[in-house]
Order: C-alpha cells, then structure tokens, then sequence
C-alpha cells in the first residue's frame, strides 16, 4: 500500500508563473513590504557582486515572507537560513540568488529544482525560466510549497513529491538544475538528465562542514566543473525504502 502511495504521490503534478497574483492573493499580501526587499537586494546580495538583472529583479519581485512560517516572517528579510519545519531550511537570500544566477537561466529554459522547501526558490526561477519542476521528498513541505505558490499566482511551477536524487526522468531534458540541499556526492541520474550545454547548480559534501557549491556544464567534450564558494546546508534526504 505504501508503495503504491508513493506512486500516485510521485505521478501527482500541480500546475501553479509567479508574480500575477489573484485579486484575492494580492488582497491577502496587502503588506507586500517591497522596500524591505528592495535594501535585501541592495545590501545583501548586489554588494555581494550577484550582477544579472533579471536575478536581482526577480529576488526583489517574491515576497519572501509569504514563505515562511508566520512566527518567523519578521526575520523573512534578514541575511540568513530560517527553519521552515521537517528539519529543513529557507536557504539565505544570497544563496538563492548566486545560486540562480550561477545556473544562468534564460527565460524560453526549463529548470529542475531538487529539494523544494518553502517554494522560494521555485518562485524565483519561475520568473526567470519558461517552465520549473520542483521535487520535495517530505509530503507536508511539498504540500504547503504548492499551496503558497498557488495563492502567489504561480501558473508555471510543477511539483511532486519524491526522491530528489532520481531527478524528473519523464519531463527531461533540463536546461539547468538546481539542488537546495547537499548530497556527498552528485548524483549520476541528475547529470544524466541535463540538456547538452545544460548547467547543475549543487552543493556537495559532507553534514558539518567542507562543503562546496559546484557547477557542471555538460558539453560535447564531457562534463566540466566549477567550484563556486564554501557552503552549508541540510544534507540531501533520500527515501530509505529506495
């Protein structure tokens, strides 16, 4: 029975292009607190020498504190991770935006993202990709993802929930993945799943410490890598009875 829920839990797609919010959404968010991300982007990011346009449009665009836990929504723009439940995190508002301009999306693309926490992330490459697959392993944070990008008037974000390291096999080829946790290893499926000239964004290594954010291009030639900057995040979670 568990495996036959988890089939038609992983075949679940909910279809919800960020940033054209329903009357009813834009009345909820009254209190859209744009300077606050405006000075996030300033201070926080562009300082921090993140250059691409549509990035920094696109991280002042998401109201972050939509998707967070409503106890923590007066630290949404604060220059840090905040704890969303389950064990897992809303990565730094820096990190979401190094990590998408690393992935150098171009708007007719199509993205993966593995591990979709609080939505964030999926929020802000909807406005920069043509189409986002997001996977979450645990059930309550897909759920709760995908009802808040809904209510934000996403209409280009799919979402499932399942096992991140197998990636989205039936909807490849991806023109850039992104992985918001970190395994100790990348996983083969993912590289396997990139489009030529496609890019991974991941961060690797081991819970504690010594982790790197890399990127791979697959090319002709064969897969090159780039190590980013020093990172920190929840390790990559898997399904144990995978």
């Amino acid at each position: 029975m568990r495996a036959a829920l988890l089939s038609a839990l992983v075949s679940a797609l909910i279809l919800i292009e960020c940033g054209v919010p329903s009357p009813e959404a834009r009345d909820a968010s009254s209190d859209d607190r744009t300077e606050e991300r405006a000075r996030m982007v300033r201070e926080q990011i562009a300082s921090r020498g993140v250059r691409d346009p549509r990035v920094l449009a696109a991280m002042e665009a998401v109201p972050r504190h939509a998707l967070v836990p409503e106890a923590l929504s007066d630290r949404a723009y604060a220059d840090g991770p905040l704890p969303i439940g389950e064990g897992q995190t809303i990565s730094q508002p820096y990190i979401v935006a190094a990590m998408s301009e690393a992935a150098d999306v171009g708007p007719e693309e199509r993205v993966l993202e593995v591990g979709t926490g609080s939505g964030y992330q999926a929020a802000v490459l909807s406005h920069l990709a043509r189409e986002v697959y997001t996977i979450e392993l645990e059930p309550s944070l897909a759920a709760r993802a995908a009802a808040d990008l809904a209510r934000l008037g996403c209409t280009n974000v799919h979402t499932r929930t399942g096992d991140g390291y197998a990636g989205w096999p039936e909807a490849a080829p991806f023109d850039a993945i992104l992985v918001t946790a970190a395994p100790d290893h990348v996983p083969d499926a993912l590289v396997e799943q990139l489009a030529m000239g496609g890019r991974l964004v991941i961060p690797v290594g081991p819970r504690g410490g010594g982790q790197q954010l890399v990127v791979l291009e697959k090319t002709a030639e064969g897969v090159t890598r780039e190590t980013l900057l020093p990172v920190m995040f929840v390790p990559l979670r898997r399904d144990p009875e995978e």
